[in-house]
């Protein structure tokens, strides 16, 4: 597995490298999506998932981005899909110039939808512009449905949430309505899919949203 290293990258003009970068994507009519999560909230599972799906419709790429190892990108390429894993240099997010590094690292051609799949925590990603067209965001039921009340920012910049391990809600207290509730009053355009990896409970909404967002729709 090829692993490319990226110390930290400093800039004065991330917005203006952002923008320069999504644009630069969708003339490749790449659709570029920003993962965030807590650690362990299911985004790989969740990738997984959909590569697996969508298999002969979507071509997808992913950057694993962690602070170390390859296990993730490792689990992604054994899957079929193109992957490429970035060490961050103990960062605990991504930019849009680091974001530009790794993705310059793979080959594009034919892709539909490159994954960044960013560093998890509920914090640093949120902060940063990575250059991305859709900023996704993964809440998983054990993590609770009090997130919305400690991390505003996250769900304030997310266009779409996912709410994931739904076939979990009977051995938790997580309540669905509210937590959709304290969501929309921090994001009213925000797009909810409840969905379970393992079942394929909730999958194909969010697929055929992700479908009509790409640029070969």
């Amino acid at each position: 597995m090829r692993v490319i290293e990226l110390h930290a990258s400093v800039t004065l003009s991330n917005d203006a490298d952002a923008a320069g970068l999504r644009e630069e994507m969708r003339e490749k009519g790449v659709l570029l999506v920003n993962l965030m999560s807590a650690a362990g909230s299911g985004k790989t599972t969740l990738l997984s998932r959909l590569i697996t799906d969508l298999k002969d419709e979507v071509k997808i790429a992913v950057l694993e981005a962690d602070i170390d190892s390859d296990v993730d990108a490792k689990t992604i390429a054994s899957l079929g899909a193109l992957s490429i894993q970035v060490h961050t240099d103990g960062m605990c997010h991504m930019d849009a110039g680091m974001t530009r590094a790794g993705l310059e690292g793979m080959d594009l051609t034919g892709i539909d939808i490159a994954f960044l799949e960013n560093i998890g925590n509920l914090i640093c990603p949120a902060e940063y512009d990575t250059g991305a067209h859709l900023n996704v965001m993964i809440l998983s039921v054990p993590e609770g449905d009090d997130k919305p009340l400690k991390y505003p920012l996250m769900f304030q910049k997310s266009d779409a949430l996912v709410i994931t391990k739904t076939d979990a809600l009977p051995y938790f207290d997580f309540d669905m309505a509210k937590v959709q509730e304290r969501v929309r009053r921090l994001n009213d355009g925000i797009r909810i899919f409840p969905v379970s990896a393992k079942t394929g409970e909730g999958m194909k909404v969010l697929e055929d949203w992700l479908k009509e967002n790409t640029f070969h729709a």
